[in-house]
């Protein structure tokens, strides 16, 4: 079997997507998510000037020899436009090799070790009463576990606060948006939102909340220790992760469990946060961390350290990477929670896919491969937009951590 063909397909169902669809002699294909958000075009480039002439000819059986010469034979290595290209090729090899062998990915990844896969959705809104309406509605769907975020008093827009009858979506302008941040109103603010979750709601409920990069260590550490009484679930992306130590100093203040890695496109960006223990869920996703080869890696790492998984699920991920991701859920041992943002009816109307939710929890589904395909007429009918995401900026207009 040889890779004939490959082709990038650009589409804006509601927000911009890259796929990836490799073609085989043997009438087999295969699809793969090459979405980075708010950079889409730039992955298209590599994906279309470098890396699909170097695939035709080759035996799309060989993931690992092709994940190996993609990586070490750009020199270049690492990145997020690179891992991303990379993990697009990845994920449409796995689904080929699933078609090949007539079953779900997660058989060929080895069988699943669960029934069903625990997910969180997102409850926002612009003050603490709105949020604990929309926590109420996630719980009477059947979540287990929420993502908290509320607007904050005196700052004018906050991260992951949908503007009112929207869903949330960052990517919201052609050019990017400037924001304003307070960092000492927000530390103020969020034990309160907590308590009020946890006053009107109980401690049965899973709670989680992003920070988004937006403290310094011993800030972090005290918001942390601030929200122990309140014993979240995790505590996500605490600061910008560029420096791993920085987590040091977060876990030896606070007991409440840390997440991280959404942003990350390797096993070392992480490999110190997890074989040092800093950090209890490693977030990194399958689109931009170089697919499942080695996705399976980190996590392999992480078990030794009893670090979890927690991909992200946002909106920004296609159906084709969060069917790898429910595929790659069901199979791997060290399992922790899976992220879920629905895809409006219009992005759903562009991709067919087989994995199925109900009431908190996602199964992967049996057809072949990952299970997940694209309408190329239809998503034709959804040409290209650029959006961008926001900037932020502190009270005093220094440019700061969005």
């Amino acid at each position: 079997m040889k890779i004939t063909q490959a082709k990038v397909i650009v589409c804006s169902p509601g927000r911009n997507f890259v796929t990836l669809k490799v073609m085989t002699d043997q009438g087999v294909y295969g699809i793969g998510d090459a979405t980075l958000n708010g950079r889409e075009k730039s992955v298209v480039s590599y994906l279309e000037d470098y890396v699909i002439p170097a695939l035709i000819g080759r035996d799309p059986q060989q993931i690992e020899d092709i994940w190996q010469y993609l990586y070490r034979g750009a020199y270049w290595r690492r990145g997020p436009i690179g891992m991303t290209a990379i993990a697009a090729v990845d994920m449409a090899l796995w689904d080929i090799k699933g078609k090949i062998a007539g079953l779900p990915l997660y058989q060929v990844l080895g069988g699943r070790s669960r029934d069903k896969i625990m997910t969180y959705t997102h409850a926002n809104g612009s003050d603490i009463a709105a949020t604990l309406d929309e926590v109420g509605k996630a719980i009477d769907e059947g979540y287990q576990a929420v993502r908290v975020q509320s607007g904050i008093p005196g700052i004018a827009s906050t991260y992951g606060v949908a503007k009112k009858g929207h869903n949330y979506e960052p990517a919201d302008s052609d050019l990017p948006t400037e924001t304003v941040w307070s960092t000492e109103k927000y530390l103020n603010f969020v034990p309160k939102l907590f308590q009020a979750v946890r006053d009107k709601y109980g401690d049965d409920i899973h709670l989680l909340h992003d920070v988004h990069h937006r403290l310094t260590p011993i800030e972090a550490a005290r918001l942390g220790k601030s929200l122990e009484p309140f014993h979240l679930f995790w505590m996500e992306d605490a600061v910008p992760a560029e420096n791993q130590e920085s987590f040091r100093l977060i876990r030896e203040h606070t007991t409440t469990p840390l997440a991280v890695g959404e942003v990350f496109n390797s096993i070392h960006d992480c490999r110190e946060l997890i074989q040092k223990q800093y950090i209890d869920y490693i977030r990194a996703t399958i689109v931009h961390a170089g697919g499942i080869t080695q996705m399976r890696r980190i996590a392999d790492f992480a078990s030794l350290y009893n670090v979890r998984t927690g991909f992200h699920g946002a909106t920004d991920l296609s159906p084709v990477c969060m069917g790898c991701a429910l595929h790659f859920d069901y199979w791997v041992p060290n399992f922790g929670i899976q992220e879920h943002m629905p895809h409006s009816d219009e992005m759903e109307s562009v991709f067919q896919f087989d994995y199925h939710f109900e009431k908190g929890f996602f199964t992967p589904g049996e057809a072949p491969g990952h299970g997940v395909d694209i309408d190329e007429k239809l998503a034709a009918q959804y040409p290209y937009k650029r959006a961008s995401l926001p900037v932020n900026r502190l009270e005093d207009g220094t440019l700061w951590h969005w």
